[in-house]
């Protein structure tokens, strides 16, 4: 593997990636899929959240989306065109099993079969989360994630998913990004299912947890093939400003990150997260055994990693700041027990169309702290990618120099982390298609193909034909 010149700006090209590394690109269910209330498929909390008037920008739902359910074998061709070793999609659990529980919905499991199956045909690796937050509404109806039968129910869910599945699929992925759904359903409430409350949020992080092991070994025990089996996080890389900025990075590490790292990679929940959260809930949602449950051994470590937040303590007189992106209007929080002891600041650009910071020397720094704190632990950068507008010019082209430019420095921050002993694997780049981007509707592009929402039209950006090119020769172009 070749060593990058060390530029500040992460603008390097030529870099080689070793024989075997996965460059692949990645979708998610409701994102994509359509095809809402076909085949048995019943409503999700994101059907129910984004039908709720003023819940996600201009009324948009995935009713359609990209209507990948009726489109996929096109989609999988223009996979293997691009050169995609492999494929990061999510089931929808109410596909599957409709009400949560209960009876399975054969006409589900096919879907998913004969994508798995276009997939293995196109020479594509077929990497399967099993929740990208579409929670079924029954199951949401009777207590959602803070409640422990929620996990009891995604346990089933696991056994009949690998059960039907686990003949063919290259890695299963338990959870996606259990932050979001915990904190941002729960207790900031732009995600669905939209609730503000605290406690309930912590003990949906619990249940998450708790959920991903039972799954685990659910999955391993119905599997026939040889998977390897992972959990992605999103994790965050605070920065700190001020006095007292070691105890922002404290805090904002310990809800963000530890909260789920702990239990699932050491088998406790960090005894700073439950002091600083005790004001919260006592966490006696946390029976015995559940944490020798959540403690499974995983192959490979899904890293979501998009920018950074720049964290100070409040001083509790100064107009406080809020600019993490997570703050409700109406007072919900993603942070329980520190909001108002937590500041989120502006940080510098550029930016991109979501207003996140562009920092790739943040991945460089969070694959290093990662490959620190758990040695040996393989890693996968599951998510990765950009927003911006891109516009069509007249030829029907679809330059996006800001995204291209974009991938390009944070596949150098991941070769830079790789040259310093970073175990990683591959990097799945978000998204494969612009789709229905949750709370922002269709207003935001993160694919390297671009989708003509009234058509449902495909056209391959500048940014996918770098792409390919990179998939096709392991090196890193120009």
């Amino acid at each position: 593997m070749s060593t990058s010149t060390g530029n500040n700006d992460y603008r390097d090209s030529g870099l080689v990636f070793p024989e075997g590394f996965t460059f692949g690109s990645a979708t998610a269910s409701y994102q994509v899929e359509g095809a809402a209330a076909e085949d048995g498929r019943l409503p999700s909390i994101w059907d129910t959240f984004s039908k709720t008037p003023g819940k996600v920008w201009n009324g948009d739902t995935g009713d359609v989306a990209c209507d990948h359910y009726h489109r996929w074998e096109a989609d999988l061709d223009l996979m293997k065109e691009l050169g995609l070793g492999a494929y990061r999609f999510s089931i929808a659990w109410p596909r599957i099993m409709p009400t949560g529980t209960g009876a399975v919905n054969q006409a589900g499991l096919d879907f998913y079969s004969r994508l798995v199956d276009g997939l293995l045909e196109r020479g594509i690796r077929p990497v399967a989360t099993l929740y990208h937050w579409d929670l079924p509404q029954t199951l949401e109806d009777a207590g959602g994630w803070p409640a422990r039968a929620t996990a009891d129910a995604f346990e089933r869910y696991a056994e009949v998913v690998g059960a039907a599945l686990g003949d063919r699929i290259h890695t299963w992925t338990t959870l996606n990004e259990p932050w979001c759904s915990a904190y941002l359903g729960y207790g900031q409430g732009g995600h669905a299912p939209g609730r503000h409350e605290p406690a309930a949020a912590l003990a949906a992080v619990h249940h998450l947890n708790l959920a991903h092991g039972r799954a685990l070994q659910a999955l391993r025990a119905t599997s026939t093939g040889d998977p390897e089996c992972s959990v992605t996080l999103n994790f965050h890389v605070p920065r700190g400003r001020g006095d007292q900025a070691a105890e922002a990075i404290r805090r904002v590490d310990a809800l963000a990150n530890r909260a789920f790292t702990g239990p699932m990679l050491r088998g406790e929940y960090p005894a700073d997260l439950l002091e600083d959260t005790a004001s919260v809930t006592d966490w006696s949602f946390v029976e015995d055994g559940d944490l020798a449950a959540i403690h499974q051994p995983i192959d490979v470590l899904g890293v979501n990693y998009y920018s950074t937040v720049t964290v100070q303590m409040w001083d509790g007189v100064s107009p406080k700041q809020s600019n993490d992106g997570h703050k409700a209007a109406d007072g919900g929080t993603a942070w329980p027990g520190s909001d108002g002891v937590v500041e989120f600041l502006e940080q510098p650009g550029p930016y991109t169309a979501m207003g996140w910071n562009i920092a790739p020397e943040g991945l460089e720094e969070l694959l290093l702290s990662l490959r620190d704190q758990f040695p040996g632990q393989a890693l996968m950068v599951t998510e990765n990618g950009a927003a911006f507008d891109d516009v069509v010019a007249e030829d029907g082209s679809v330059p996006d120099p800001e995204r291209l430019d974009y991938l390009r420095r944070h596949f150098t921050a991941a070769h830079r982390a790789m040259a310093q002993g970073v175990d990683l694997r591959g990097y799945f780049v978000w998204s494969l298609l612009d789709n229905f981007e949750w709370g922002y509707g269709y207003s935001k592009r993160f694919g390297i193909v671009r989708v003509d929402f009234d058509s449902l039209e495909r056209t391959v950006k500048d940014s996918g034909r770098w792409y390919s090119e990179l998939a096709r020769t392991g090196v890193l172009p120009a």
